[in-house]
């Protein structure tokens, strides 16, 4: 199970940056001019809101499977790894769904076309960004791959 659950949450990832960056780029490309927000620029921001909330559920239980929480305190803060993955994370994942939830909350309420965009740039922007720090990397660490 817990094989499943690492496997799901690696792989939803990439549909999760997918649909960030689309959200980013029709964004940017909206909060300028006089774009007129569709339908289906919402929806693609609802989709990205929910893959988001799914990443996060599949990250609580691997959180609490592996045991990640006994591993917060001082020689656990010591390893790198496990510092990462216990708290950096979860921390920034954490920070950047909110993040993505009020951006959505501010496109439903927002009064002109131009807000909503303005909106869904700025929260879904700042937050791909903390998603692309917080994610651990082959780079950064070389027990993970690519999937």
């Amino acid at each position: 199970m817990e094989t499943g659950l690492q496997h799901a949450h690696s792989g939803l990832r990439w549909i999760l940056l997918l649909l960030l960056v689309f959200s980013v780029i029709k964004a940017f490309s909206g909060r300028g001019g006089n774009t007129r927000f569709f339908d289906k620029t919402r929806k693609l921001a609802l989709f990205t809101l929910i893959f988001a909330h799914l990443q996060l559920l599949l990250g609580f239980a691997l959180y609490f499977i592996k045991g990640y929480y006994k591993l917060l305190n001082a020689q656990g803060m010591s390893d790198k790894m496990t510092r990462f993955l216990g708290v950096e994370h979860m921390v920034g994942m954490l920070i950047a769904i909110i993040l993505i939830t009020v951006g959505y909350k501010k496109i439903k309420a927002g009064e002109t076309d131009g807000k909503k965009f303005k909106s869904m740039f700025s929260y879904y922007g700042i937050a791909l960004l903390l998603i692309l720090a917080s994610i651990p990397w082959p780079f950064r660490f070389a027990q993970y791959g690519w999937f």
